[in-house]
């Protein structure tokens, strides 16, 4: 028997400026899931029950960017995705381009219990979220006035929104740089990084991670990011789980959760040791941040840009919840 961890994070790239009170709105809604997965934890619920159960939370509370509250896309539509893993024998779902499915993050679950591939999207994972009878919503359901408006705010900006949930009536607050992001070496006028996750040990060691978004606001229809890739936003082995947030294309490139594993497995690192050297050199020019947790019972983050919502417990009473510089 061993110890269990949990760690959840809300997106990383944070605005400077977040107005107070959503800095601890974001920490409140943290701090609930935490409860929700060590209640679970105590209760010898499996690592990947507890990853799907929180993130769920997650994706039905609209505060972050997955599930309802989800960012729109060019035409002003949510289109979801999702992916879970299984450290035990590498089991894995993932779904993309969900515009009525309540939970993404559960329809990646029944990819993997329920199907014979690790991953279906657009109208091929509808169509069984209808035969795996998943509740469905209206899109409208995802939408919330407040990305209505950021929406608006995105198509009309020249400058980075570090953070599209600034209330409206404030977007002075996300104010950026005179010179757009890079994004795959092209220019992109708004920056929406929020993305949720959870990873888990159990107390039998076995490590299970969850990642859910809606994507970045304004993005083209169709396109996809790292959250649903497996080894990219996603990543569980018998030695650790990952979720990854931040810019989805750098991300990609680096295979930033694989590469957690990968050198804790063949550079003999620590937990956080493997953490920060994935995010001093895997990212290139990109800004992410992680979570992660190893079969030992511990618990690690990194990030390289401005905050990431975040939170960890661990079975010896450890619990914290964090935005700024680690």
């Amino acid at each position: 028997m061993g110890a269990w961890a949990i760690a959840v994070h809300g997106g990383a790239g944070v605005d400077p400026n977040l107005p107070l009170e959503r800095q601890e709105q974001a920490k409140q809604l943290l701090t609930r899931c935490l409860n929700l997965g060590t209640s679970a934890l105590r209760a010898d619920l499996p690592a990947i029950d507890v990853v799907e159960l929180v993130v769920r939370e997650l994706e039905t509370d609209p505060f972050f960017n997955s599930g309802r509250g989800s960012a729109l896309n060019e035409n002003g539509r949510v289109e979801m995705e999702a992916s879970i893993m299984d450290g035990p024998k590498r089991r894995c779902g993932a779904v993309s381009g969900l515009s009525t499915v309540k939970n993404p993050i559960s329809l990646a679950r029944l990819v993997m219990d329920k199907s014979p591939h690790s991953y279906l999207a657009f109208s091929g994972a509808e169509s069984f979220a209808r035969q795996q009878g998943v509740e469905l919503v209206d899109n409208d359901y995802f939408i919330t006035e407040e990305n209505v408006g950021m929406l608006k705010l995105a198509k009309e900006a020249n400058t980075i929104l570090f953070d599209y949930r600034i209330p409206l009536g404030m977007e002075s607050c996300a104010a950026g740089v005179e010179s757009p992001i890079q994004m795959n070496g092209l220019p992109i006028s708004v920056y929406a990084p929020e993305t949720v996750g959870c990873v888990v040990v159990d107390s039998q060691g076995r490590c299970a991670a969850a990642t859910s978004t809606g994507g970045l606001m304004n993005k083209m229809e169709g396109r996809i990011g790292d959250s649903p890739l497996i080894g990219a936003g996603t990543y569980a082995c018998d030695l650790c789980g990952v979720s990854c947030t931040g810019e989805g294309e750098a991300i990609i490139r680096g295979t930033l959760a694989r590469e957690v594993g990968a050198v804790m497995e063949y550079k003999g690192l620590g937990l956080q040791d493997a953490v920060d050297f994935v995010i001093k050199n895997r990212l290139d020019d990109g800004k992410a941040g992680l979570i992660a947790v190893s079969n030992k019972g511990e618990v690690a983050c990194g990030f390289n840009c401005c905050g990431m919502f975040r939170g960890s417990a661990t079975e010896d009473g450890f619990m914290e919840v964090g935005i700024w510089d680690q």
